[in-house]
């Protein structure tokens, strides 16, 4: 991994104008799958909000995706875990399918905080000159698989000449993907797709029935996406937590308007006090949070999922109060490495003064910015 000392050197440009949209994280909306049973066992609204309101303000907006990656904002909302922090405060959340539409809510102001992937916090926040966002917290780790169907891939010898989708061109995963073939020697045309593997960018909506006609041979997905695919037959050929150290990197991380951390820091260390209350509760109750993410599922894009779908979806992410800032460094070199962007300078990505001082107070120690902190 390079130095982070290289990475802070980095110049503050973006490749061509084109190549601007192109790291965007599009983890698709769930919205496939039945009823199941243990959704209808925590089919309960949310405590509202109530007591005095942090500093006078009315409302937070709070971005999130309706996907088991982003499992600590599901759970926290239906669970009221986060709106307790906040009193009076109430939380007005807004559900995004895809990153670029996220990023621009929060530069319009529409939103105020919000639950996102490390493609679009990187994107975002070069884009603006590191004048937009700030990464304020961790949130998962993992959660994302190349599933193949098995009578066509039975190794990762068998890649060349197939048709392997990834959610977005530029998207976390398709940077993942780019550079796991690039580093098994095979070549790939950034932009078509095309090459000694075929790299179709399909929503993750789309993947699952083309998984199933037979016009992909596999994909690189996150959840739930990925156990989606293996109920329907696909096999895991590989988990990326395989190819990181220690099996971690960000998935989902927390990020807030800059402008309304300035304004407003009390508000957003309430959030932060929710967020990691609800990733404790997680992993204390991991049945139960299981049940209130599905539940917040069924609410939020119409329908729960499956038994054979969540299950195996929810064991595969880690929700961590930890951004793992170093595999964000790490992610932005593959992305340069694969040509869609040109040298980011990250200095200042995160700002993770709030959440260490929610850490302090619960007797934990503090985590690392990796040099990339606002207050270096």
């Amino acid at each position: 991994m390079p130095a982070t000392r290289t990475v802070r050197r980095r110049r503050r440009t973006l490749a061509a104008v084109a190549a601007l949209p192109l790291l965007a994280l599009a983890l698709g909306a769930c919205g496939y799958g039945s009823e199941s049973e243990s959704s209808e066992k925590n089919d309960k609204v949310a405590p509202a909000a109530k007591g005095e309101k942090i500093g006078g303000l009315g409302e937070v907006r709070i971005g999130y995706f309706a996907n088991i990656t982003h499992a600590t904002a599901l759970v926290g909302l239906q669970e009221g875990l986060i709106q307790k922090e906040l009193g009076g405060t109430k939380i007005k959340p807004q559900v995004f399918n895809a990153g670029p539409s996220e990023i621009e809510a929060l530069n319009a102001g529409a939103i105020d905080i919000g639950w996102i992937g490390p493609s679009p916090s990187i994107n975002g926040f070069t884009k603006s000159k590191g004048q937009n966002l700030r990464i304020i917290s961790g949130s998962a780790s993992g959660g994302v698989s190349l599933v193949v169907n098995p009578k066509k891939i039975k190794s990762l010898d068998d890649l060349k000449g197939k048709r392997i989708a990834t959610p977005q061109l530029g998207n976390t995963q398709d940077v993942a993907l780019l550079n796991y073939l690039s580093e098994k020697g095979l070549k790939v045309d950034t932009n078509t797709g095309k090459g000694d593997v075929t790299v179709i960018r399909q929503d993750n909506k789309q993947i699952p029935g083309s998984f199933e006609s037979g016009s992909l041979d596999g994909a690189w997905v996150p959840e739930p996406t990925a156990s989606k695919l293996v109920a329907s037959g696909g096999s895991v050929l590989l988990d990326e937590k395989k190819l990181w150290k220690d099996g971690k990197f960000v998935i989902t991380n927390v990020i807030v308007s800059q402008k309304f951390l300035k304004e407003h820091p009390d508000v957003v260390e309430a959030v932060l006090r929710g967020s990691v209350k609800t990733n404790a509760w997680i992993n204390e109750n991991p049945d139960e949070a299981k049940a209130a993410a599905n539940a917040k599922l069924k609410a939020d894009s119409g329908a729960a999922l499956p038994a054979e779908v969540i299950d195996p979806a929810w064991k595969n992410v880690d929700v961590t109060d930890d951004p793992l800032a170093a595999t964000l460094s790490q992610s932005s070199e593959h992305a340069v490495k694969a040509g869609l962007l040109e040298d980011p300078l990250l200095d200042g990505i995160y700002d993770l003064s709030l959440l260490n001082k929610v850490l302090k107070a619960d007797g934990r120690p503090a985590i690392d910015d990796a040099g990339l902190g606002a207050n270096q």
